[in-house]
């Protein structure tokens, strides 16, 4: 079954712009191979339960090892028999609106 999770990786105490330690977790996301959409305040992954929480859990721990305090907060979509939602999801939506969405 497959789940979708957003989520976001907050280490406190560091300085304010945090985009290369954010950059440091694309890697990781991507070689657990799984779907993802980076977005500007958080990243949403599709998969298999357990790969997807490890996943989160891996970039949780990697900025950890950044700061002495890292917020992590999950929003989790699980649904019986629904897949492809990453991006049916926005389809859904388009469709209801019969156009379609620019993300630019």
């Amino acid at each position: 079954m497959l789940i979708l999770a957003s989520f976001s990786v907050v280490p406190i105490g560091e300085k304010e712009e945090l985009k290369e330690l954010i950059a440091e977790l694309i890697p990781i996301i991507e070689a657990a191979d799984v779907d993802y959409i980076m977005g500007a305040m958080q990243t949403t992954i599709e998969g298999d339960q357990d790969k997807v929480m490890g996943v989160i859990m891996d970039c949780h721990n990697h900025m950890r090892s950044h700061s002495s305090r890292v917020l992590t907060h999950i929003t989790i979509d699980d649904r019986n028999g629904a897949s492809g939602r990453l991006k049916g999801k926005v389809q859904d939506v388009e469709s209801v609106l019969k156009r379609r969405i620019v993300h630019e």
